[in-house]
């Protein structure tokens, strides 16, 4: 391993892998440059740099652009302590987002294991925008524990009425989010945060515990994942972001 001079850039490709070409291209649109280069002119990289090469990887593993990266990373008042604790906001909301993709999965495990047919239109409006089969390998090779278990062991249980009850209330509270935005109210009121209450419920009595916590993680979800946004925008433009803001002030007042 190179040192002390730095680390070659086919070290730390090989380090953080990815290839030799992105981390020249890091460089050429300026989000990732040594801080030195050799007398012969090739990069060299500091422990300095691979800290911030870290940063740089964990938020594209996110999704999130270059140009969104950089503006996060060479912020002003960019701090790496405050750095690390979005990074863990983020991901304890990818994995309410995980969550709420293994409730789907197993709903439509146990819908197919009773018999009970549920057609691409249902899972769309009950499961939030998604075909929980898209997910369904990916969910049962990395995702376990007691939050999946439960899920599964209530689903398993459900027959066509309790998938019928599943689907009427997924409806009455998409179309009572809705009138809320149409007649003015505000997220934060009353009206907006007793149906958060009523959705938060819904989840924790069909699928699983549904805390606020957890609701609120779902709340951000619902915004930053396009598969949600387009299921509550359907109903009315710039639902999601007015469910965001009914379920983090519905978890306040709790």
């Amino acid at each position: 391993m190179d040192k002390p001079d730095g680390y070659s850039v086919s070290t730390v490709a090989r380090l953080a892998g990815i290839t030799v070409r992105t981390l020249h291209h890091y460089d050429e649109v300026g989000l990732f440059r040594p801080e030195r280069r050799s007398a012969a002119g090739y990069r060299r990289y500091s422990d300095r740099d691979l800290a911030r090469l870290r940063e740089i990887l964990f938020y594209r593993e996110l999704g999130l652009s270059i140009a969104a990266i950089s503006e996060i990373i060479d912020a002003p008042d960019h701090r790496h302590d405050e750095s690390l604790r979005t990074q863990r906001n983020l991901l304890v909301t990818e994995r309410a987002r995980i969550d709420a993709l293994i409730g789907a999965v197993d709903a439509a495990i146990a819908a197919d294991r009773n018999g009970v047919k549920m057609t691409a239109e249902d899972m769309f409006e009950v499961f939030g925008g998604f075909d929980p089969g898209d997910y369904a390998d990916e969910v049962e090779k990395r995702w376990g524990g007691p939050a999946v278990d439960e899920s599964r062991r209530r689903t398993e249980a459900y027959r066509k009425d309790d998938w019928q009850a599943i689907k009427t209330e997924a409806d009455e509270i998409l179309a009572a989010f809705a009138a809320a935005k149409r007649a003015g109210e505000s997220p934060t009121a009353t009206a907006a945060t007793n149906v958060a209450e009523r959705h938060r419920r819904h989840i924790d009595h069909w699928f699983y515990p549904c805390s606020p916590a957890m609701h609120a993680n779902l709340g951000a979800m619902y915004v930053s994942d396009p598969r949600f946004t387009e299921y509550w925008d359907t109903a009315e433009p710039g639902l999601a972001q007015y469910v965001q803001e009914a379920i983090w002030a519905n978890g306040a007042r709790s």
